[in-house]
């Protein structure tokens, strides 16, 4: 039979019985089927080869990551090992350095302990030089008074001798018993104040010095002493300064009698007044 004839009897079968048409179509169907089944085992076996592929790569990274997990821990070891190593030599620095403060501590204190001691035997030794020098003033001033009132009694006898008819007369006569009784070196000190410093217009100057121990005593002799008198001698004592350029230690005033002004004036002044001679 010729293929022209065969396909349409084959087509005239298709048109005309319907159970031949359902065996072709299910014939058909199983075809397609098997050609998808076939590109799915195909494809299957393609995603197998891929999945061994990944799980290889994973295995092979997963084996690399652990080398490279390893060689961080012993890292972290050896870096812990240094940390402790530098902690234990932190620790041992700072117990030396505790120690040595400890060690200067203690020698503050002992340090401080020698100057308490120190300071306290300085002290005694000023309290016992202040004392002497009070005793060795109290016997001064004491020496001082006792010839002021052999002075008084020397000068009664001088007036009911001679009367004391100056000032002048006066002055002398005293002058010498104080060099006589008390051992000091009187001088007339005289100077021209040219600029009227003492008396408020260019005059001379005189004021006695009295040398005693190396030291310089002003002493001002009047037979009656008021304010004036006061500030005008404190004022020859600054004169003396000015011009010699030494500060007299004391400065003294001998009289008779001086009234109370004089003797306020005196102690805002600082000048001693010794009376009744």
């Amino acid at each position: 039979m010729e293929t022209s004839e065969l396909k349409s009897r084959f087509f005239a079968l298709l048109r005309e019985d319907v159970e031949f048409r359902y065996a072709v179509a299910g014939l058909l169907g199983l075809e397609e089927i098997l050609r998808r089944l076939d590109r799915h085992e195909a494809e299957l076996i393609r995603l197998r080869e891929d999945f061994n592929k990944m799980r290889e790569d994973f295995n092979r990274k997963a084996e690399e990551d652990s080398k490279r997990f390893a060689a961080i821990e012993t890292e972290i070891a050896r870096l812990r090992e240094d940390m402790n190593a530098g902690f234990k030599r932190h620790d041992e620095e700072f117990t030396k350095v505790w120690g040595e403060i400890a060690k200067l501590r203690e020698d503050m204190i002992e340090g401080f302990r020698r100057h308490d001691e120190e300071l306290a035997k300085l002290r005694e030794d000023m309290m016992v030089g202040f004392k002497r020098y009070d005793e060795e003033l109290a016997k001064l001033r004491a020496d001082m008074m006792e010839g002021f009132n052999l002075l008084r009694r020397h000068i009664d006898a001088l007036g009911a001798r001679w009367g004391l008819l100056s000032e002048r007369a006066f002055k002398e006569g005293l002058r010498s018993l104080i060099e006589r009784e008390f051992g000091f070196r009187v001088e007339r000190w005289v100077r021209w104040d040219s600029e009227g410093y003492v008396h408020g217009h260019p005059s001379d100057v005189d004021v006695d010095i009295a040398v005693h121990d190396e030291k310089i005593i002003l002493v001002e002799v009047k037979s009656h002493v008021g304010r004036p008198d006061v500030s005008t001698f404190k004022r020859k004592a600054e004169f003396y300064e000015r011009v010699e350029g030494k500060k007299p230690s004391r400065l003294i005033i001998v009289t008779p009698y001086a009234d109370e002004n004089a003797l306020e004036t005196a102690k805002q002044l600082q000048i001693e007044v010794y009376m009744g001679v």
